[in-house]
């Protein structure tokens, strides 16, 4: 079991940066990739970012965050980061932090919603231009 705690979101400009935090509970941590999902009023979640499990060395981005986000984690913290810089307003959202069981769904990193198991409540995320 893996209970998931966004923090970071706020109000920004547009270009500025923001960093996302999300802190992990659960003894299983180190054993689930990590991914962040993103949800703007009207549209359907979508993928931003994953990271896979333990050490990172994996890491797969959506084109429209190519070049401006980055994931990384820190097992020994519990806690999967997400750095996003250059926003653009079209990256207002809630930012959701989401981990998935290694082994559970046959993949080393989920690019899909169904791929993940656990989900934190969210963050809000403004980006004014």
């Amino acid at each position: 079991q893996v209970q998931l705690v966004e923090s970071g979101g706020g109000l920004v400009q547009a270009g500025t940066s923001l960093r996302l935090s999300c802190a992990a509970s659960g003894r299983t941590f180190s054993n689930a990739y990590m991914g962040w999902f993103r949800q703007a009023p009207g549209k359907d979640r979508s993928f931003v970012a994953a990271i896979s499990w333990r050490g990172g060395s994996t890491t797969y981005y959506a084109d429209p965050v190519k070049g401006r986000f980055t994931i990384s984690r820190d097992n020994a913290k519990n806690t999967v980061f997400l750095q996003m810089n250059s926003l653009k307003p079209e990256d207002t959202a809630i930012y959701y932090c989401a981990a998935g069981e290694i082994g559970r769904h046959g993949v080393v990193l989920g690019t899909s919603g169904y791929e993940y198991d656990y989900w934190g409540q969210g963050t809000q995320v403004t980006v004014s231009s």
